[in-house]
């Protein structure tokens, strides 16, 4: 019986340049072989949020309506709904035509919505800020993207439909973990 060793390389970024998967899409890609979900569908025409512009990102109808509180659930209509990223935004999910619908009509607090210090990053096994910052400030370093992989691997996740975002949070995970790991080591 072989056993499958993972490796997580962190890189270090300036503070000021966040890891994100539009910034440095082939290391996001690359450290996320091992992710549960598709890649993101490039086929789809960029569709702006009705509030704020950005960019939607295609999440599946499933995702919305597991999502959605029971007052939301009422008024959701069938669609293509696009999940909005941007934090000074408080829409979530929006279509072309449609409803819109708001942090105040999920059932989940969104990571992309919230502040930093708390955030849950992933929603199928509940790793988040605070416990990754406590893992890091006790060991000098944190193992939630093995234990996420972990995961991933005996395919336990359901990230396309817990995870607001309808996609897989590795690379979300990654990112945090070496933001969290670069401001304790800023600290010290």
């Amino acid at each position: 019986m072989r056993t499958r060793v993972a490796t997580v390389v962190i890189v270090m970024v300036p503070s000021k340049r966040r890891l994100t998967l539009e910034r440095a899409p082939r290391l996001i890609l690359k450290a996320m072989a091992d992710c549960c979900c598709p890649g993101p569908d490039h086929t789809d025409q960029a569709v702006g949020c009705r509030v704020c512009r950005t960019a939607g990102k295609p999440v599946d109808s499933l995702t919305v309506k597991a999502l959605l509180s029971d007052a939301a659930l009422a008024r959701y209509e069938h669609a293509a709904y696009r999940f909005c990223p941007d934090a000074t935004c408080a829409v979530v999910y929006f279509a072309e035509s449609g409803p819109t619908f708001t942090t105040a009509d999920v059932r989940e607090r969104v990571w992309q919505k919230e502040s930093p210090g708390d955030r849950t990053i992933c929603y199928c096994f509940g790793e988040n800020e605070a416990d990754i910052a406590r893992e890091i400030e006790r060991t000098g370093q944190s193992a939630a993207v093995q234990r996420v992989r972990a995961h991933i691997a005996a395919k336990r996740c359901a990230c396309e439909i817990r995870n607001p975002g309808g996609a897989c949070c590795l690379g979300d995970l990654l990112a945090a973990v070496e933001r969290l790991h670069q401001s304790r080591m800023s600290r010290s």
